[in-house]
């Protein structure tokens, strides 16, 4: 059974930078697609980062250039690195897996089916 325990978040602000982890156990990376997922209030859950089995990278444009994804197989472990946040990163982020060398919408939230819990990340101006 594939378990994703994410940890990290907290209050910054504006500008500031913070990194989310995301612990797996239950799989081999190898064989699974991964991504980050926010969820802030009144809006849907949104594709963030994406990293797929053969290590391209999706991001979405409202973070290009300022979020980075990154996979550490020795430790089992997803990252996203988030810098210059703006008031308007608040939201639930979570860390999500699928286990296929690759997806057809790295940033679709149907395309996985293993999910966090979520950890709060908060951006005050």
């Amino acid at each position: 059974q594939v378990q994703l325990v994410e940890s990290g978040g907290g209050s910054v602000q504006a500008g500031g930078s913070l990194r989310l982890s995301c612990v797996a156990s239950g799989y081999t990376y190898s064989k699974y697609c991964m991504g980050w997922f926010r969820l802030a209030p009144g809006k849907e859950r949104e594709g963030v980062a994406a990293i797929e089995s053969d290590g391209s990278t999706s991001y979405a444009d409202s973070v290009k250039g300022r979020f980075t994804i990154s996979l550490d197989n020795a430790k089992n472990t997803l990252y996203l690195q988030m810098n210059s946040l703006k008031p308007e990163d608040t939201a639930m982020y979570f860390c999500a897996a699928v286990q296929k060398w690759t997806v057809i919408e790295a940033l679709g939230v149907y395309e996985y089916n293993f999910w966090g819990q979520g950890t709060q990340v908060t951006v005050s101006s």
